[in-house]
């Protein structure tokens, strides 16, 4: 039986690139495989974009809509007809933006179909809140691997910050797709965070409860309560 791998890590920490080399790895052996992403992630558009310089473009992208178990069945019978090869594995970038219903597609196709899924994504966002998608991932795939980046102290860095104009935020909707704004990202270790952030995370003093309607919709998820 095929897995589903979940391989984690803050921003730069090489997700993109070591998808792309696993696609590599997949294909110099004569495997074949198709590549994803949800539509929402803009960066490089339809294709996977690594901060090394390497791309590649996606064979489809998923929209929050989509029944990616049906897409995934529909995609891979294309590609078999076209190729005359059966698919050997799929691989998912930015699997955070995904949602809870289309990774336990994932978990179905690996488990149902027999086709190792290797999904990339970032466990948490900008207030140190849980990705749906990764939280699913975190609950259900068969292998967690988390990828290692460097704060700027030096120290493993597992935090993602937001910036606008340069300025640290840590408030706004969990993905931000704003035009004309400058919204970069940078990853910290938990003192460097806290440091920009306050002392807080999820706009929590030390010793307070999460609030409602803070970085939760309404209050903590009841998995975690």
């Amino acid at each position: 039986m095929a897995k589903l791998y979940f391989r984690y890590g803050a921003m730069n920490s090489g997700k993109s690139t070591n998808m792309l080399q696993a696609a590599f790895n997949y294909e110099e052996r004569g495997q074949q495989v198709l590549l994803t992403k949800p539509q929402i992630d803009t960066k490089g558009d339809t294709a996977i974009v690594s901060r090394l310089g390497v791309t590649r473009p996606v064979d489809f992208l998923i929209t929050p809509q989509d029944d990616l178990w049906d897409l995934f069945t529909q995609k891979r019978a294309q590609f078999e007809a076209k190729t005359g090869k059966p698919l050997n594995c799929l691989l998912v970038d930015e699997a955070q933006f995904l949602t809870e219903a289309q990774i336990d597609d994932l978990l179905r196709i690996a488990i149902l179909k027999d086709i190792p899924v290797l999904a990339y994504g970032i466990r948490t966002d900008f207030q140190t809140v849980a990705f749906p998608g990764s939280r699913r991932l975190l609950e259900i795939a068969h292998s967690l691997e988390e990828l290692k980046t460097i704060c700027r102290c030096g120290r493993k860095a597992v935090f993602n910050t937001r910036m606008v104009d340069g300025q640290y935020i840590f408030d706004g909707d969990q993905v931000a797709i704003e035009d004309g704004v400058d919204v970069v990202y940078e990853s910290l270790c938990g003192a460097c965070y806290l440091e920009e952030s306050g002392g807080k995370f999820n706009r929590t003093q030390r010793g307070q409860s999460v609030p409602l309607g803070t970085a939760y919709d309404s209050g903590p998820d009841a998995d975690f309560a």
